[in-house]
C-alpha cells in the first residue's frame, strides 16, 4: 500500500455510505430531520437553563453543559455526512480529518466526565438530601464541570498526538468521519505499542467513568428503597432513570467501539454504531429529560409568556 506523507496537501477519501447507494436518499432525510431536532431540543434546554431561575439548581447546570457537548459534537460530524450523502466528491483534507479527530475526541471525552458529575449530583441529591446544597456548593459544580473540559481536551491531545505520529498507508476511510479506529487499520506498521497506549488512555475515559457511575447508581437504588412515599420512589427513580438511559445508549456505543481489539473492528457495523451515538444519542437527550420533566415543562411555559395563564385558569 502506498505510504501516506501526512502533509497538508494529502487528503483522504470518506467513503460513507457509498457502499449503499439504495440507502443514501433515506438516510439523508432521516439523518437530516435528527439533526434538526437536536439543534433544536438541546438550544431549548441551554435557554430554558439559563433564562428560568428555578432551574439554576447543579441538575441543570450539569445538563446545559450536556445539551451544549452534543450540539458541538454533533455538528463536527453531521454537516459534512449530509453534504457528502449528496455529492460525488467526499475527501478532506489530512489538517481538516486530523482537527475533526481531535474535535470529536475532545467533546465526546469531556461528555464522558460531565455525565459522571452528573452522576454525583443525584447520589447527593437522593443520598444526602439534608446536605445537598453544601456539597453541591457552586464552586464545586464550576470545578468538576472545569475538570471535564480539560479532562476530554488532555485526553484528545494524547490520542490525536499518537495518531499524528503514525505513518498511515491509504487515502481511503471506510467512514463518514475520521475516527480513532480507522487510523488504526490504516496503520503501515505494527502499533502494538501505540494501540496499548491508547487502550489504556480509553479505558480511563470509558470504563472509569462508568464504574462510578453505576457504584453512584447502585448507592441510589438502596436509599430510593428506603423511602416509605410511593410517590417520592417514583420520583426518584424517574429522574435517575433517564439519566441511566442516557448513560446506557451513550457508553454503550462507545464501549463496542473503542474497547474492542482492532483486528476485530468492522468498519461496515462501525459506521451503523456510530451513527447511533453522533445522532441518536444526542436527539434522544433532550427528549428524555423534558417529556416526563415537569421543571422543564414549566419553564418552557413560563419562558413563552404562558405561566400567568395557565396559574390563572
Amino acid at each position: 500500500m502506498e505510504n501516506l506523507n501526512t502533509s497538508s496537501q494529502e487528503s483522504f477519501l470518506l467513503v460513507g455510505f457509498s457502499d449503499w447507494p439504495q440507502l443514501q436518499v433515506f438516510l439523508f432525510v432521516i439523518i437530516l430531520i435528527f439533526y434538526s431536532l437536536t439543534i433544536l431540543g438541546n438550544t431549548i434546554i441551554i435557554t430554558l437553563a439559563r433564562l428560568d431561575l428555578r432551574l439554576h439548581t447543579p441538575m441543570y447546570f450539569f445538563l446545559s453543559h450536556l445539551s451544549f457537548l452534543d450540539l458541538c459534537y454533533t455538528t463536527s460530524t453531521v454537516p459534512q455526512l449530509l453534504i457528502n450523502l449528496q455529492r460525488l466528491d467526499r475527501t478532506i483534507s489530512y489538517r481538516g480529518c486530523v482537527a475533526q479527530l481531535f474535535i470529536f475526541l475532545a467533546l465526546a471525552s469531556t461528555e464522558c466526565l460531565i455525565l459522571v458529575a452528573m452522576a454525583f449530583d443525584r447520589y447527593a441529591a437522593v443520598c444526602h438530601p439534608l446536605h445537598y446544597t453544601t456539597i453541591m456548593h457552586p464552586v464545586l459544580c464550576q470545578a468538576l464541570a472545569v475538570s471535564s473540559w480539560v479532562g476530554g481536551l488532555v485526553n484528545s491531545l494524547i490520542q490525536t498526538g499518537l495518531v499524528m505520529a503514525m505513518r498511515l498507508c491509504g487515502h481511503q476511510i471506510n467512514h463518514f468521519f475520521c475516527e480513532m479506529p480507522i487510523f488504526l487499520k490504516l496503520a503501515c506498521e505494527d502499533m502494538e505499542g501505540t494501540e496499548a497506549k491508547m487502550f489504556v488512555a480509553r479505558t480511563i475515559v470509558l470504563v472509569c467513568p462508568a464504574v462510578l457511575i453505576l457504584g453512584s447508581y447502585a448507592h441510589i437504588a438502596k436509599a430510593v428503597l428506603k423511602v416509605k412515599s410511593t410517590s417520592g420512589r417514583r420520583k426518584a427513580f424517574g429522574t435517575c432513570g433517564s439519566h441511566l438511559v442516557v448513560v446506557s445508549l451513550f457508553y454503550g456505543s462507545g464501549i463496542y467501539t473503542y474497547l474492542q481489539p482492532v483486528h476485530r473492528y468492522s468498519e461496515s457495523k462501525g459506521k451503523f454504531v456510530a451513527l447511533f451515538y453522533t445522532i441518536i444519542t444526542p436527539m434522544f437527550n433532550p427528549l428524555i429529560y423534558t417529556l416526563r420533566n415537569k421543571d422543564v415543562k414549566g419553564a418552557l411555559w413560563r419562558v413563552l409568556g404562558r405561566g400567568t395563564d395557565s396559574g390563572g385558569r
